[in-house]
């Protein structure tokens, strides 16, 4: 079954205007696919041939001028170099990668984001390995909007550093709650 085409989390600090977005991770698209209807310009990376190509297809379905808002690039995100201050947007969402992995794309996302920009990144807090919703049991994957916001550095406003809960059903079928790392910052320099 497909994944219902949803927006990005809507985010306290966050307000979307149409501009250069990169969304890392991309995956089937759903994500890119929104933000280029509402008038961005996309880069969409992921390292699945797959999971692109089913999400062009799914765009040249959509509208005549979606397709050539978005730039479908696969690519392995643990060595992809993005362009230095090139997007208004840099959004990575749900990555989870050993903690030296992640600190090392967080960084070139981060860098990505040109000044007065904005850089979202969601992911699953360590509170949820166990939380029977069917995350892999490695603690380490997981990081916390502390962790992100440590790694930032001097240059930036942060708009949205925390822990969202919310509910979803567990690998039981029943309601389980489980916790989203929320950061929002705004590149200053």
């Amino acid at each position: 079954m497909e994944r219902q085409h949803q927006p990005p989390p809507r985010h306290r600090g966050w307000t979307p205007r149409a501009g250069r977005g990169a969304r890392l991770g991309a995956g089937e698209g759903a994500d890119a696919i929104w933000l280029a209807e509402r008038g961005w310009t996309v880069t969409a990376v992921d390292v699945s041939p797959t999971a692109l190509s089913r999400r062009r297809q799914r765009a040249e379905q959509l509208g005549t001028d979606l397709p050539g808002r978005i730039t479908w690039i696969h690519a392995d995100l643990t060595i992809w170099e993005p362009p230095i201050s090139a997007f208004d947007l840099v959004t990575a969402q749900f990555l989870h990668l050993p903690a030296d992995e992640r600190e090392q794309l967080f960084e070139r996302a981060a860098n990505a984001v040109a000044s007065g920009s904005t850089l979202l990144i969601v992911g699953h807090h360590p509170s949820d390995v166990h939380a029977g919703v069917g995350r892999p049991d490695w603690p380490e994957l997981y990081f916390t909007a502390e962790n992100l916001v440590a790694t930032l550095g001097a240059g930036w406003t942060v708009a949205a550093s925390d822990t969202r809960a919310r509910t979803l059903t567990g690998s039981d079928g029943t309601p389980a709650t489980v916790h989203d790392t929320v950061l929002v910052a705004r590149r200053t320099a």
